[in-house]
């Protein structure tokens, strides 16, 4: 993955820290954009993006818990409404510390920490982290949604080893395992299009979901496609169904 993505630096007032995040990533500096990388990493005023160099008309890729959709969400999102919600076990007097093992863009994390959840999040691409913590960091100083997202602890690393290595189960683990890829890719969004690009490197799910099912206190929640097979071929408990994908729960 990281041989797709370099750094393009504009020079500016964010020249310096840019040079910060391309080394702590280990990614070459770009002073102008080359086809020969097909992704390249950006810092400006709105934040941490990713743009293709490869598609002009796809917009870059930016994680923001501010902008008009994400605060929709927010304002709409209810125990009582959202599929996720359900699924994980969130009640009036039942509010579940999570472990998601696949944070992604942080979206799904995002209304349940809205709706009282805390959350860790395990995210093993660092380009994926970087972006994700960018967009935490923005939405930490802004008062709208502070409140929610300091109850998320990022970190970037392989999630087997890390649920190997805890002492204290959480009470859910949550696995949104890579969507397959559909035939007509305009179906795909933007956000699962690029990380599909990206993650090359597909993390086995049988693995992970054995290892959530030894880590979890009280359940393993699996996003899913609506119509897709169950994980590692195993029947769940009950399945909670969203508008476009399922949640397959396992009670344990």
């Amino acid at each position: 993955m990281q041989n797709k993505v370099a750094f393009y630096l504009e020079e500016g007032e964010f020249a310096e820290r840019a040079k910060a995040i391309a080394k702590k990533l280990n990614l070459p500096i770009l002073n102008e954009i080359t086809a020969d990388f097909p992704f390249v990493l950006c810092l400006g005023h709105d934040g941490l993006s990713l743009r293709s160099t490869e598609t002009k008309r796809m917009k870059p890729l930016r994680v923001d818990f501010t902008s008009r959709q994400a605060l929709y969400r927010f304002r709409a999102a209810s125990r009582k409404v959202e599929a996720i919600a359900k699924a994980v076990g969130l009640k009036r007097n039942i509010t579940p510390i999570v472990l998601d093992v696949t944070a992604g863009l942080g979206q799904d994390a995002f209304i349940l920490v809205v709706l009282g959840c805390q959350m860790t999040l395990i995210e093993r691409s660092p380009i994926v982290c970087a972006l994700l913590e960018d967009g935490l960091n923005r939405a930490k100083k802004d008062a709208r949604v502070c409140h929610a997202v300091e109850r998320i602890c990022l970190i970037e690393g392989d999630s087997i080893q890390y649920m190997r290595t805890l002492k204290s189960k959480p009470d859910v683990v949550y696995i949104d395992p890579m969507f397959p890829k559909r035939k007509k890719q305009a179906a795909v969004k933007k956000g699962m299009a690029i990380l599909q690009a990206l993650l090359i490197d597909a993390v086995d799910v049988k693995l992970l979901f054995d290892a959530a099912i030894e880590t979890a206190k009280n359940r393993v929640v699996v996003k899913r496609p609506r119509l897709a097979e169950f994980i590692a071929e195993t029947k769940p408990s009950f399945s909670v169904q969203g508008s476009s994908s399922r949640f397959d729960v396992y009670l344990l």
